[in-house]
């Protein structure tokens, strides 16, 4: 059999997990706890009988345990869904708890009005505001700014090192490894680059005069018979390969 004073004796003098001790006060971190300090009459594991409010993704609920049902630890707890209206919800609870202590009764009612507050705050916050806070943490900071600072000094190095390797090059301490006209080189450095060649060609009305249509036709026909005749003749060497290849083994053959 369990005994609320025994239990409430072990936890007020032993060890509980729960239990926060400070200067001022002694508090609860118990979700079913009604009132949020460790006491014997708001303790919810040394009192059998007992009664709180809990919110769940915008919605209250009361739950109360009984002794009956203590021999089953996954059923000991019951959730009762109370009503959207405030007024509703507080007759909801003097129903349920109308044999229950007025203690109970009274800091239920309460917490059930502070977690309404809670509530309404949040609505009103979406509402009105709609910037999202996130938290963000000092060490992941710290971390980023120090491997900015970091890569800042890698690449105040690879230019520094760039430098130096063209200043040496301009010395010419290089030539004798480097197969490079010096005088090319130095084009290059004046130009500030490599720059590269144009593939485009430009034309000129006064060099190649007036180009006609059909001037440009006849010169697509000369190109198809050219390239006909190129293909002719490739025949032509094949089968001539092939007919002195037949008449040399023709050959060997009557020699053996």
């Amino acid at each position: 059999m369990i005994i609320d004073e025994v239990i409430w004796e072990i936890i007020n003098n032993g060890h509980c997990s729960f239990k926060t001790k400070l200067e001022t006060n002694t508090f609860c971190k118990n979700e079913h706890n009604v009132t949020g300090l460790c006491n014997r009459t708001s303790c919810p594991l040394s009192n059998s009988k007992y009664a709180t409010i809990i919110e769940e993704k915008g919605v209250c609920y009361l739950t109360y345990k009984t002794a009956e049902r203590a021999h089953t630890p996954k059923d000991l707890w019951e959730k009762i869904k109370l009503d959207k209206s405030y007024n509703k919800a507080l007759e909801q609870i003097d129903e349920l708890l109308k044999y229950w202590p007025e203690f109970l009764i009274h800091k239920c009612k309460q917490r059930f009005t502070r977690y309404r507050q809670v509530l309404v705050k949040k609505r009103k916050m979406k509402l009105h505001n709609k910037e999202i806070y996130e938290v963000v943490s000092r060490k992941a900071e710290k971390r980023e700014k120090s491997r900015g600072k970091k890569a800042e000094k890698a690449a105040l190095v690879e230019e520094h090192i760039e430098q130096e390797l063209m200043n040496r090059l301009k010395e010419g301490k290089y030539n004798e490894f480097l197969n490079i006209n010096p005088d090319l080189f130095n084009k290059i450095l004046d130009n500030e680059g490599i720059t590269e060649k144009d593939t485009t060609l430009d034309y000129d009305d006064q060099e190649l005069g007036n180009v006609f249509i059909a001037d440009l036709a006849n010169e697509e026909v000369e190109l198809e018979q050219e390239e006909k005749k190129s293909k002719v003749l490739k025949k032509k060497r094949k089968l001539n390969i092939e007919y002195e290849e037949g008449n040399y083994n023709e050959k060997q053959l009557q020699y053996n």
